[in-house]
């Protein structure tokens, strides 16, 4: 193909499913430069695609529908989390050391041996002691992390190799836990705590996180991902991410959302507002995302009331006034702010602090991420709020039928009020979907199939949660494609029209139609970012 046929070509044979009214029964469409330009019937796209010397693909009746789009994904830090041992499903101490074991085997006896997916429940009797795997890691440094992000859990061997050489203090609720002794236990509460230690780990070279992190999105692309919205971004995400467009060699469409922390300062906004307009044809830096609060599990989510064991009752922010102010310093200058808030209080909190900003001509609706549990106030704030709700049903896959899991059990009665996604909808609060990678599973169908089923798909007589939730298949799908597009203010995605970007998801079979379990595992047959084919069994 010439340089004149860059990103074009004709799709025909399909069955397009377009987010629109219009181009109902059409079968065919015509990509130039990255553009749809046609849709139409086969004969019509083909004779469109002759005249301009395009080449032609017959999609055998497969399914095509936008691209989609992860509305809250970590793939760079997925590059670097994931490096060492997948410790995810492991029920036991003694399992959960046989792998550490196994994998400290194959490793150099000078490395780090470091682990990911840690759950809380095989600490249930021994309490979550680092010392548990200095035989396993052969008296090496030891660093894992537990599946939710928000814990960590190091051997003293690493706190020591980290500087760690007694607890300090953080200006959030950050903790390096301590035993009735005052020593250390090795558990590593919130960001602030587990970065001392993860980011003493040995980085890889520069050219080696680059490919990994072009690796990740090629992963990405092979379930249909065309695009995502990065979480957890810093000046050198947006480096790379712009290098390996310079290199050709960038396969998704991308909104960076720059982490603040609460202990950066106004030097630090700044810094942030002066590069927020730095952009590629692919990707862009004008997000933000802040926390309000942690997580039910280990009882830093900001509650109404207090959960079972007394926690919840704080939020992220000393000074919950510093939170109004960068929050409006980040609105002023145009960028879209997501607000982590999993406890119903923070997000009523969150919904105050976005009331209070002025309304600016051109301005984005802000988001709130998670919204795990939700008073029927909160729900009330959320009508007529034009805020974003971004939620990740699949999350519930921790829980136990019978509430015996530990976020169930800190919860209470309040489980129940959890991931009331159905309920948010119906306030027209627009709903947005995403994996929060690798928290879960990055696959968008198996995101889709928990909104709609609340079970975990494939599995016979698998416990049902709050099933009035449920989604059905249309609204899941626009909630991984229209509906990310529309609440960044996005007009030429998510849709299939002439005008709109060709990024292109294209199925074995119908994402709508097919039930939660068929979808989980329902075939990809290519996925098309800005024309280009990045994924192709076509």
């Amino acid at each position: 193909m010439t340089n004149t046929l860059k990103n074009s070509f004709a799709l025909i044979g399909a069955h397009l499913i377009t987010n629109s009214e219009q181009h109902t029964g059409a079968t065919a469409l015509l990509v130039e430069h990255g553009r749809i330009t046609a849709i139409s019937t086969d004969t019509e796209i083909a004779a469109l695609a002759s005249a301009a010397g395009l080449p032609v693909r017959d999609a055998g009746g497969s399914t095509v529908t936008p691209g989609l789009f992860d509305s809250h994904t970590h793939p760079h830090w997925a590059v670097e989390v994931t490096r060492g041992v997948d410790l995810g499903g492991l029920s036991t101490v003694s399992e959960l050391q046989r792998a550490v074991a196994e994998y400290a085997a194959t490793l150099p006896q000078d490395a780090w041996v470091l682990g990911w997916n840690l759950e809380f429940e095989p600490f249930e009797r021994s309490g979550v002691h680092g010392s548990l795997f200095d035989s396993a890691a052969g008296g090496r440094p030891f660093a894992a992390m537990f599946y939710d992000l928000h814990s960590g859990l190091a051997n003293a061997a690493a706190l020591a190799a980290a500087g760690v050489t007694s607890p300090p203090t953080f200006d959030d609720p950050s903790e390096v836990v301590t035993d009735e002794a005052g020593e250390m236990t090795g558990e590593l509460r919130e960001p602030s705590a587990y970065k001392l230690v993860f980011d003493a780990v040995p980085p890889r070279s520069h050219d080696a996180e680059r490919d990994a992190l072009r690796d990740m999105f090629r992963t990405l692309a092979a379930v249909g991902l065309t695009g995502g919205a990065i979480m957890d971004g810093k000046p050198h995400t947006v480096d790379l991410v712009e290098e390996l467009e310079q290199r050709g060699e960038l396969d998704h469409r991308l909104v960076i959302h720059h982490w603040h922390a609460v202990s950066d300062d106004d030097g630090a906004v700044a810094r942030v507002i002066a590069a927020k307009d730095r952009r590629g044809q692919l990707w862009e830096s004008d997000g933000i995302k802040l926390f309000s609060d942690g997580v039910i599990d280990t009882g830093t989510a900001w509650l109404h009331e207090a959960d079972s064991c007394g926690d919840g009752r704080n939020a992220f922010w000393p000074d919950w006034n510093r939170f109004r102010e960068v929050v409006r310093a980040y609105h002023d200058a145009g960028m879209v702010i997501a607000t982590h808030a999993v406890g119903d209080f923070a997000v009523n909190r969150v919904l105050d602090t976005y009331a209070e900003l002025p309304t600016h001509e051109g301005a984005r609706q802000h988001s709130i991420e998670h919204l795990e549990v939700l008073a029927d106030e909160d729900l009330e704030k959320l009508s007529g709020s034009g805020v974003t709700a971004s939620m990740q049903p699949l999350h519930m896959q921790w829980r136990e039928g019978d509430n015996s899991d530990n976020w169930a059990q800190r919860l209470g009665e309040r489980a129940a009020t959890g991931y009331r996604v159905r309920d948010v909808l119906d306030t027209g609060t627009r709903v947005t979907l995403g994996s929060d990678w690798p928290v879960a599973h990055y696959d968008p169908r198996i995101g889709m199939a928990w909104a709609r089923g609340r079970s975990t798909p494939g599995v016979s007589g698998a416990p049902v949660f709050e099933p009035e939730q449920r989604l059905t298949g249309e609204e899941a799908l626009l909630a991984y494609t229209l509906w990310p597009a529309e609440a960044r203010g996005i007009a030429d995605r998510g849709f299939l029209a002439p005008g709109a970007v060709a990024d292109l998801t294209i199925w074995a079979g119908n994402p709508v139609t097919a039930t939660p379990d068929e979808l989980a595992s329902l075939g990809v047959a290519a996925t098309v970012v800005d024309g280009r084919f990045v994924h192709d069994r076509l």
